[in-house]
């Protein structure tokens, strides 16, 4: 007497246990500062802003390359938001 079922379940209720299990994509919303997809209600990790504020200064953590790349991307959004 160990882990056997007693009776057998239908396709129909294992299927239906199954149906709760599936994965949903994350609810993605537009950034009003550099309009790039970013969770809703968490500091945007491309701008660093959140409510209109920056809160993060993503420009302190990138390497001088990158920052001159960060900085024409950022100016560039600017001007098409305008």
């Amino acid at each position: 007497m160990g882990g056997v079922p007693a009776r057998h379940f239908s396709k129909n209720r294992r299927d239906s246990r199954r149906a709760q299990l599936k994965l949903t994509a994350a609810k993605l919303a537009v950034c009003p500062h550099c309009h790039k997809p970013s969770l809703s209600h968490k500091v945007c990790p491309n701008c660093g802003y959140y409510n209109g504020k920056m809160v993060v200064d993503v420009m302190a953590k990138l390497d001088k390359k990158e920052k001159k790349a960060k900085a024409k991307e950022l100016k560039e959004s600017s001007k098409e938001s305008k």
